[in-house]
């Protein structure tokens, strides 16, 4: 709306045109002409023009509305509501529950308040469109100015403002979207990349980023995909809240379900490793009291980090006391929110590197070690049970050397004592400025989480990790 507020000019510095005084009905700045000239000397710029009322905003505002709303063509989304849409989903797994109605929390959220830019990914179909026109018609619902639009047609109608025919120039159909009060932007990725496109969209992208305007962007490509101009704003992770939709197409097209994960991960194999299915076994008697603390710190501490994942986090302990599953579900956290996670076995992490190695790989070695040494979050599940040749030992050391200096956040569990590792990873995993290290004495346990137990939030609030314990791997 800034450009009707540049029209209007503080009462104490206009003169009303007409010279008879207005009617109690009518508005008494302009005295009902809608129009008011500066009181400024001969020879000012504004001398002599014309400028709108105050008075005549309401009409704009409501003339500007109604284009954004012929321009969003909301009409025919007019069904997708947050009443319409099923937060639960139809058959689907826990993970993938999860994830929709974190989405559907988040969309809820900014609706009732627009603030920062809000990033829905997901498959085909998952619900990404319905959430983000259900915030558009929530807006609207509430008289506040949106602007839904499909990126391709964004482009076509700022090529359509070119022709001979056109009622709005460029210039004013860029600016109604460039600074709509709250712009919905669906399905980026899908538009042809041009030059100018890519031009058009990154003006719109900074100059929304740089103000601070609430936007809503829906997506099906992968981030690396897309321009990395616009990529560059969408990481913002204090400004962007992303949201990665799990569920399956809804409408039964058998798209797949999400964005693929790195080959290497096997973090689909741990999607029912969630904070909502870990059983702290308070319940069990054959724990001492001590071991029930363990479990019940060792989740707190595991939610924490996902809250905000900094540095590294080892959990320790024997194999099935629940390091892994604490592992898996940081990462699953992660994944939902849009994060690129790479879960991995370390000896299915060196059985790939050396499958690099073979004239037949489709990936080059180099390649591969880099995907693994710099992924922005890593989780390596059971160190200490490779095979401890110099080739395996130099090639962990090298991964986990990299990370320790770069500070990327890192998960690692294993079942090894200081004495079994290499002496070059202790010397890393043990410092206390970087990494925080849990032992879990609880023993074994593979049973299911019993019945009647209080669910447990999959996502925990954002707090910063500072764990009231920090021990050494024993």
């Amino acid at each position: 709306m800034k450009h009707v507020k540049e029209l209007l000019t503080p009462g104490e510095s206009i003169s009303n045109t007409r010279s008879t005084p207005p009617a109690p009905d009518v508005c008494p700045i302009c005295g009902g002409t809608g129009w008011i000239t500066q009181d400024v000397p001969v020879g000012h710029p504004n001398f002599g023009k014309a400028f709108r009322c105050s008075c005549q905003l309401p009409e704009l505002e409501s003339r500007q509305l109604e284009r954004l709303r012929r321009l969003s063509n909301m009409h025919h989304l007019e069904r997708m509501t947050f009443d319409t849409f099923l937060p639960e989903g139809h058959g689907l797994n826990d993970l993938q529950r999860t994830s929709l109605r974190l989405a559907y929390e988040r969309a809820t959220a900014f609706a009732r308040k627009p603030q920062g830019w809000l990033l829905l990914r997901g498959g085909y179909g998952c619900g990404k469109t319905h959430l983000a026109a259900a915030i558009a018609n929530e807006c609207l619902a509430r008289g506040q100015p949106v602007l839904f639009v499909n990126v391709p047609d964004l482009l076509d109608h700022l090529r359509a403002t070119f022709g001979p025919d056109s009622e709005i120039s460029f210039d004013q159909r860029f600016e109604e979207v460039r600074d709509a009060p709250v712009l919905v932007l669906d399905d980026l990725g899908t538009q042809n990349t041009t030059g100018w496109a890519q031009e058009k969209l990154y003006q719109i992208f900074n100059h929304r980023y740089n103000a601070q305007l609430p936007t809503v962007i829906t997506t099906n490509q992968d981030l690396a995909d897309i321009d990395p101009r616009l990529r560059s704003r969408l990481l913002h992770i204090q400004f962007v809240e992303q949201v990665k939709i799990l569920a399956p197409d809804f409408r039964g097209m058998g798209v797949d379900q999400a964005q693929p994960q790195p080959e290497l991960s096997s973090l689909q194999f741990h999607s029912s490793q969630t904070f909502e299915l870990f059983d702290p076994r308070t319940g069990d008697d054959e724990l001492t009291s001590d071991q029930k603390a363990d479990l019940k710190q060792a989740l707190t501490l595991a939610k924490n980090y996902a809250a905000e994942p900094r540095d590294w986090l080892v959990f320790s302990g024997d194999p099935g006391c629940g390091k892994t599953h604490l592992a898996a579900a940081i990462a699953n956290h992660l994944f939902i929110q849009g994060h690129p996670v790479l879960f991995v076995v370390v000896p299915d992490l060196l059985d790939y590197l050396r499958a690099a190695f073979d004239p037949q790989s489709h990936v080059r070695y180099d390649k591969r070690f880099d995907e693994v040494r710099t992924t922005p979050f890593l989780v390596l599940d059971d160190l200490g049970i490779e095979s401890a040749t110099p080739w395996a030992r130099e090639k962990l050391f090298q991964i986990i050397n990299y990370r320790y200096v770069a500070r990327l956040p890192t998960v690692i569990t294993t079942a090894s004592k200081p004495e079994q590792l290499d002496p070059k990873l202790v010397a890393r995993i043990l410092d206390p400025t970087r990494c925080a290290t849990f032992p879990i004495r609880a023993p074994r346990y593979h049973g299911g989480k019993p019945s009647g137990e209080s669910s447990r939030a999959a996502t925990a609030g954002r707090r910063s990790f500072s764990p009231k314990r920090e021990r050494g791997i024993r």
